[in-house]
């Protein structure tokens, strides 16, 4: 089997390629960085059509985990936003439509396209986007539909909630879990904005890697999208079980009023849709890596 993989140098994107060579798979890997400890890498740049010549089509899969996320930042840096995530897709999405090849392409979307609300989120629930990111993603996968009914290009798309852990180095700074850890170790106070008690999915990157290949490679994820499972901690709870590990302390704040704005409540996930694929399962435990923490 071969696949290529846009955005190997990123935190889910490397874990990705480590878990497709370990299934034997022939990977390509490509970024924007200049050089890779990645064997078959080559530098890529989404948003420019002549880099993009040089993207290996010749797979079966094509995972494209390259963009930009944020949350406010987006509203400033729009054209951004706007030219790598979506921009970005469309440039692959049209190269595959003039090709002679057809990789499955799978592509990872977000928690933030939900309207929150304190219930386990279905893929079919109602949709919402409250940042300039989360509008992408929301295009993304329309685009994604768009081409596939159109050219047939096939996709699978995960709704990812908050991935954790590494099982590649010791380097860890990426997403909530991280800036909890950093704010545990370096100041030694987690600060929570309101009351701490929203709630989100934790899923470990090992089940977020294991749950994308096993969909992707399945024949029931063809053209489907799925939400990531995992564990359902409130902000506070997993905040708490950090803190304690190093005589940390928690503390709240109110809301600024900007972040208010675009917080999306309540988001954490129904995974009985790729339960479908994975059959009984059971999730790295959360509590498990936190006792693990050096």
């Amino acid at each position: 089997m071969k696949c290529a993989v846009i955005g190997s140098e990123g935190y889910i994107g490397r874990h990705l390629v480590y878990f497709l060579k370990e299934m034997g798979a022939d990977v390509f890997c490509y970024d924007l960085n200049i050089s890779s400890s990645h064997q078959q890498y080559k530098r890529l740049d989404v948003t420019d059509p002549i880099s993009l010549r040089d993207l290996n089509l010749d797979v079966d899969y094509l995972f494209v985990f390259s963009g930009i996320t944020g949350t406010s930042v987006g509203f400033e840096e729009y054209e951004r936003f706007v030219q790598v995530n979506e921009i970005g897709l469309l440039n692959i999405l049209t190269l595959i439509r003039k090709s002679v090849f057809m990789p499955h392409v799978v592509y990872p979307s977000t928690r933030l396209v939900y309207k929150g609300m304190d219930l386990p989120l279905k893929e079919e629930d109602p949709l919402e986007a409250k940042t300039i990111y989360a509008a992408n993603k929301l295009a993304c996968e329309r685009l994604l539909w768009s081409y596939q009914n159109s050219f047939g290009i096939n996709y699978t798309v995960f709704r990812i909630c908050i991935p954790y852990g590494n099982l590649l180095d010791s380097n860890y700074s990426y997403g909530t879990i991280g800036f909890f850890l950093n704010q545990s170790i370096k100041k030694g106070t987690i600060n929570l904005y309101g009351d701490g008690t929203l709630k989100r999915t934790f899923t470990h990157i090992y089940d977020v890697c294991n749950q994308i290949i096993s969909a992707s490679f399945s024949s029931q994820g063809k053209n489907e999208i799925f939400n990531i499972g995992g564990e359902t901690f409130s902000l506070l709870e997993v905040a708490t079980a950090i803190a304690n590990k190093y005589a940390a302390s928690v503390t709240f704040s109110e809301w600024p009023e900007k972040d208010l704005l675009i917080e999306s409540g309540d988001t954490y996930f129904d995974d009985a849709k790729i339960l479908k694929i994975l059959g009984e399962y059971h999730y790295r435990e959360f509590l498990h890596f936190v006792s693990g923490l050096n």
